[in-house]
């Protein structure tokens, strides 16, 4: 590592609109990695490894979360009042591990956001680094996925709709050059991926209706159908499964990597009833939470066929068996599957 990092040179080519370029002189590189490197990327994150030890060592109330350069930093206090001298106490901290290590934040792309309800407003704070404001903002990038303050994916899912409809458009141009097997490549590669990437969190919005009526769009034109025709059979013929079937599959299958953060109604209450052996649902009242990840993942996987819970030690095998029922039911709503489920008993 030493002689892959020592002994580098480098200098500034500045390109001109004229025929003549401008090179300064070599120096020799004292601080920082090669870029375009194997392992530039793994020395810079061996470099600030140690940047969430110093700043979660000082508050159990904010996280540090971490991805290659990106970095974020989650604060949650029930106490509005001591909530900005916190924030501006980690702060201090991270402006003093910046300095010791040689490093400089970057205020242009530096902000911060307030998670609140719609029954709740946001504290109104200033938030400092190194004697300069940081912005407030009201929605955020965060890998790949654009997050707003009230969580209502809006301005995610616009983002989509954007894609969706430009999508639609190019399948209707290949439909007469190219053969249905290319479509459907076309459509997982196009639609699915940016569907299916994230949809555990957004799944649930009452936004996403939108998406779905460009889903089946896109489906009636891939198989040339009217604009009344039912999708339920073309999603089948297709092997694909509608919207909110894939929000089923994709929250099972996270309970399921996960089954370690959640508990047994067995664990709860001792007695011995006909759903001892489900996923116990916490009381809650706020209805973001119960739209979140963790009570609608308990809500969804208890409700699945016990042969398929049965096949959760084996990931595999469960993904396969569960995407049949899903293709079989294609389910348009969730309540159709909820349905479904009392309709069984």
């Amino acid at each position: 590592m030493k002689s892959y990092l020592s002994d580098r040179y480098q200098r500034v080519l500045i390109r001109s609109t004229s025929s003549k370029n401008y090179l300064s002189d070599w120096e020799k590189v004292k601080l920082g990695v090669p870029q375009g490197s194997i392992l530039g990327p793994l020395s810079f994150l061996l470099y600030i490894n140690d940047l969430p030890g110093s700043i979660n060592n000082l508050s159990n109330l904010s996280k540090v979360k971490l991805f290659a350069d990106d970095t974020n930093i989650v604060f949650t206090h029930p106490n509005p009042s001591e909530f900005e001298g916190n924030i501006n106490k980690v702060f201090e901290k991270l402006n003093s591990w910046f300095h010791t290590n040689l490093l400089s934040l970057n205020l242009n792309k530096t902000h911060y956001m307030q998670f609140v309800s719609k029954s709740n407003y946001a504290v109104n704070m200033n938030v400092n680094y190194d004697n300069n404001l940081i912005k407030n903002v009201c929605h955020t990038n965060f890998l790949g996925l654009t997050l707003d303050s009230t969580l209502s994916w809006k301005s995610h899912i616009d983002q989509l709709i954007s894609k969706l409809n430009s999508t639609c458009y190019v399948i209707r141009s290949l439909k007469s050059l190219t053969p249905l097997e290319t479509l459907q490549m076309f459509y997982y590669a196009s639609i699915h991926s940016i569907v299916s990437y994230g949809i555990i969190f957004r799944g649930n919005s009452s936004c996403s209706n939108t998406i779905f009526k460009l889903q089946k769009r896109a489906i009636r034109i891939t198989m040339n159908a009217g604009n009344r025709q039912t999708c339920r059979e073309l999603f089948r013929e297709l092997n694909i499964v509608p919207l909110h079937s894939q929000y089923i599959f994709s929250l099972s299958l996270f309970v399921v990597k996960h089954i370690n953060l959640f508990k047994l109604n067995l664990t709860i209450n001792s007695i011995n009833t006909r759903h001892c052996s489900d996923l116990h649902l916490p009381s809650v009242h706020l209805a973001k939470v119960q739209k979140g990840v963790y009570y609608s993942g308990i809500d969804v996987f208890n409700c699945l066929p016990a042969e398929i819970k049965g096949l959760s030690g084996d990931i595999r095998k469960f993904k396969t068996a569960l995407k049949g029922v899903l293709l079989e039911g294609s389910f348009c709503t969730l309540e159709e599957y909820f349905d479904r489920e009392l309709i069984n008993e």
